[in-house]
């Protein structure tokens, strides 16, 4: 059986990504692909209390390493209990947030050594990269604005970060943010498609749809 593709949603606050996710997600179960829809932090039994420790508001102030220290711990687990299995079994993944998280929020944002980063990397995503990583962009101050405006107390919990609320944060942390999915992206082209956010969410879908066609399911057919 052919491996399943992977696919992660990346971006700031108030990009659209669990929408995205989801919508793309019933557009492929339409095509008859099995899909499954996760998230991080999350995804798996452990992962989630790792989240809701991360999240809960009695946890006191950490920092960036033990911070990146969780999340690489939830998103073990994830990956052996979640993303891996439904892999091998032929199925579609499509993840809310991954690894580039953690390198854009604790590390270009947070501060965090590049090369702590990448040695957690190898040692818990090893090869199991996405194949398409959709990074959904716009500015921080819109992007700020959408989350606000949603009452999204839980925009947190979708930015592999610490347990207070971004949103409080200074504009220069979120234009960070920003900057580092686009540096990604730039640095890593065969893997990432950056989509214009401020686009309604109809066009939004039709642009992840259309990129998901011409690198995934075109290629799968052509290797078919």
């Amino acid at each position: 059986m052919a491996r399943g593709k992977f696919i992660t949603f990346e971006g700031g606050e108030g990009a659209g990504k669990s929408t995205q996710a989801q919508l793309l997600a019933e557009r492929l179960k339409a095509r008859d692909i099995q899909v499954v829809l996760t998230r991080e932090p999350g995804g798996s039994a452990f992962a989630e209390q790792v989240r809701e420790l991360i999240l809960g508001s009695n946890t006191a102030d950490h920092g960036p390493l033990a911070e990146a220290l969780l999340f690489s711990a939830a998103r073990a687990d994830h990956l052996e209990r979640t993303i891996r299995p439904a892999l091998e079994a032929g199925q579609w993944v499509i993840c809310d947030r991954f690894a580039d998280s953690t390198r854009v929020y604790q590390g270009v944002a947070g501060g965090l050594p590049k090369a702590i980063i990448e040695a957690l990397e190898r040692i818990v995503v090893d090869d199991t990269v996405p194949d398409l990583t959709i990074v959904l962009d716009l500015p921080a101050t819109d992007g700020l604005a959408r989350a606000r405006g949603r009452g999204n107390n839980n925009s947190r919990a979708n930015a592999g970060g610490p347990s207070d609320n971004y949103e409080d944060r200074p504009l220069s942390f979120h234009e960070r943010l920003r900057d580092g999915f686009l540096m990604i992206a730039t640095a890593e082209p065969e893997r990432c498609v950056v989509v214009d956010a401020l686009q309604s969410q109809e066009e939004v879908a039709a642009q992840v749809w259309n990129t998901v066609e011409i690198r995934l399911l075109q290629q799968q057919q052509q290797s078919d």
